[in-house]
């Protein structure tokens, strides 16, 4: 923390003599929208729409499925705006973060937290109303793991942060099965765990781009503390315990419809999941440019497909 201190006291906000010009309301529109970082909300609606049809046993109530895409997304936005709110000190440390609203100083940190509370009471407020206490304290449970147990505490502790912040990231899955039925079944403990173990294969890569970013800013990544050959077998584990997983999803729902087009998809796009795994462990390897970002956008077109699959059995 010493380190963080230090970079922050050369890196002090303007003084009232140095004020700022006031942003305009594209600028904060867009600072706002930042804040709660869309493509994570995005990544959320893939595995969420899915996981309602198929806990339906095809299209569930529009109703509700609008509630769930809102309320879901509004509590992912909360979330990422506490984040951002917590994470104000080290993101202007990176280059990757430096350019978000409060380090940029496009808005207050007291308009952030306002924001993000109003963000909480209204998606907690709609689950509440709309759905079922189930999925309501699975989603104020999100919030609370994602910004005090991962953001607050393990972020910047232990380099297993991004395996215990993966509960919180899997969640999506169980709020949208609960909201439809009340509970949480087999299958979605099954699609949890797909979510769950994807992400490190997911973040890994990112993590070893921005590596210096991490180092920088004093957070314990694992890219940044342990060797190569010890990401590269991590990523190659967390591939084939998500393979396992989405595997593991098709007998258990194949009373439900779960049929061939998910397995047959599940096989496929598994595997090509897990070849790009392997490249990147070889280019490491060998000494060659990592080129890391390719398995980060295929582990994105992965789990899109496979959960699209999901849809698809649920319609047929």
């Amino acid at each position: 923390m010493s380190m963080i201190t230090e970079r922050l006291a050369q890196e002090q906000p303007p003084g009232p003599d140095e004020a700022r010009p006031r942003p305009g309301f594209r600028a904060l529109f867009a600072g706002y929208l930042s804040l709660t970082k869309p493509q994570i909300v995005e990544l959320i609606l893939v595995t969420t729409i899915p996981a309602m049809m198929f806990a339906a046993g095809g299209w569930p109530d529009l109703g509700l499925m609008a509630v769930v895409l809102i309320g879901g997304g509004l509590a992912a936005g909360a979330a990422s705006t506490f984040n951002c709110y917590i994470d104000r000190d080290i993101d202007q440390l990176m280059r990757r973060t430096k350019r978000r609203p409060l380090p940029s100083h496009t808005i207050t940190p007291r308009a952030v937290l306002i924001f993000g509370t109003i963000l909480t009471v209204v998606s907690l407020t709609l689950m509440a109303t709309f759905t079922n206490w189930l999925a309501t304290g699975l989603t104020a449970a999100s919030i609370f793991y994602y910004d005090v147990i991962y953001t607050i505490w393990l972020k910047r502790r232990t380099p297993t942060n991004t395996f215990w912040g993966g509960i919180c990231g899997a969640a999506p899955v169980l709020i949208a099965w609960a909201a439809v039925t009340g509970t949480v079944g087999p299958v979605a403990w099954a699609l949890f765990a797909v979510v769950f173990f994807w992400q490190m294969p997911h973040f890994y890569p990112l993590a070893i781009k921005y590596k210096d970013d991490y180092a920088r800013a004093g957070i314990p990544m694992l890219p940044v503390v342990r060797s190569a050959r010890r990401v590269n077998t991590e990523i190659l584990l967390f591939t084939v315990l998500t393979l396992v997983s989405s595997l593991a999803a098709w007998p258990l729902g194949a009373k439900d419809g779960m049929g061939p087009i998910y397995g047959i998809t599940a096989i496929v796009s598994g595997a090509f999941f897990l070849l790009e795994a392997l490249r990147l462990a070889g280019r490491s390897r060998r000494g060659e440019p990592l080129k890391a970002m390719r398995l980060f956008h295929w582990s994105i077109t992965y789990l899109t497909i496979l959960f699209i699959a999901v849809a698809v059995d649920a319609l047929i």
